[in-house]
């Protein structure tokens, strides 16, 4: 009777721990190439935010951030997405034009956060006489994967500056790895566009000869195509420190701003998932910034206010508005008038 007894308890005590021993929800995140900024990004949100908030979350390589808005719109299980200001202000110009498409993948996309700028890097070989930015045009440029945020940024950028984009004949869609081994051994590439922010893996992996073969052609702030150009996108300097198997010094660049975005759901349980994990990147931010990627450095847990057409995901966006890291500094933000940059960015309203 005594076993019996004991037994019956231990059963009670075993169904009592099943709600704390449930399953984790199974959701997705999907970012960028396997060597780019963004997939580690997205390991350090998995790592270190998800599990608090009972997500077992699933980091999933991409062609960039185009393919990572249709993916959230329409992919099972992706719940999360990567996405450049660029692409995702494209969508955005091309849905008020009429594109019923672009307005029905954009319309229920929120943004959770605005992230890190990322740098966007122009790559040539050394021995080209060119040495800045505006001198790449009529050049034969790779743009990067079709579907790609970096594809996006290239030829927007491009015709920013130019007025015109780069002709078919002069473009090619080819990975980073693909279209650097054209460049230096086929040669029959001029420029090679990487946007990623710095570290950036694939240029912190090459070996120190690299500069004798390769060089990055800088930003001329002064220059009537590059005002051009940062209407839409940031100043930023390559730092040395970071390349120094390609760089001797700092190199003036430009970049674009990356945001953490997810989709204006309905449903009662997934809000609820949605809602921890604020809490948990709340929590765990200075876990990001110390042991993550550098980038989270550069990351301020901040929502400013977003242009025209963007919208923050409201119950995120409550409890992130409750975070003290953000309730701290937040009479700053909004006091403060908008930085140039901000304006630029259509982050100011």
């Amino acid at each position: 009777m005594r076993i019996s007894a004991i037994g019956i308890v231990a059963g009670i005590l075993l169904a009592l721990q099943v709600p704390a021993a449930s399953a984790a929800a199974e959701f997705k995140i999907v970012t960028a190439s396997e060597r780019g900024t963004y997939i580690q990004i997205g390991r350090d949100i998995a790592k270190l935010v998800a599990p608090e908030a009972n997500i077992a979350l699933e980091v999933l390589p991409s062609a960039g951030s185009a393919e990572n808005v249709r993916r959230l719109r329409y992919e099972p299980g992706v719940k999360f997405a990567m996405v450049q200001s660029d692409v995702y202000q494209a969508f955005l110009d091309q849905a008020q034009e009429g594109n019923v498409a672009a307005a029905r993948m954009l319309h229920p996309l929120r943004v959770i956060m605005p992230l890190y700028n990322e740098e966007i890097y122009f790559i040539t070989r050394a021995d080209t006489p060119a040495e800045f930015i505006h001198e790449i045009k009529d050049a034969k440029i790779n743009v990067g994967p079709v579907g790609s945020g970096t594809a996006l940024s290239a030829t927007t950028l491009y015709r920013l500056m130019f007025g015109k984009p780069i002709a078919e004949g002069n473009t090619s869609y080819l990975s980073n790895e693909d279209a650097l081994v054209k460049l230096l051994t086929e040669k029959t590439l001029d420029v090679v566009v990487v946007v990623a922010g710095q570290p950036a893996k694939l240029l912190t992996d090459m070996k120190p000869e690299a500069r004798q073969f390769i060089k990055l052609l800088k930003l001329d702030p002064n220059h009537s195509t590059t005002r051009a150009a940062l209407r839409t996108y940031f100043p930023a300097t390559v730092r040395a420190a970071n390349y120094p198997n390609v760089l001797t010094e700092d190199v003036s660049g430009i970049a674009v701003k990356a945001f953490l975005v997810t989709y204006n759901y309905t449903r009662p349980e997934t809000i609820r998932y949605l809602t921890r994990f604020a809490g948990s990147l709340c929590r765990n931010f200075p876990r990001l910034r110390a042991e993550g990627h550098p980038k989270w450095n550069e990351v301020e847990l901040s929502l400013p206010a977003l242009g025209k057409g963007w919208s923050y995901f409201p119950p995120m966006e409550q409890h992130l508005r409750a975070c003290p890291e953000l309730t701290a500094t937040s009479p700053a933000v909004e006091q403060k008038q908008c930085t140039q940059q901000e304006k630029i960015l259509g982050l100011c309203e």
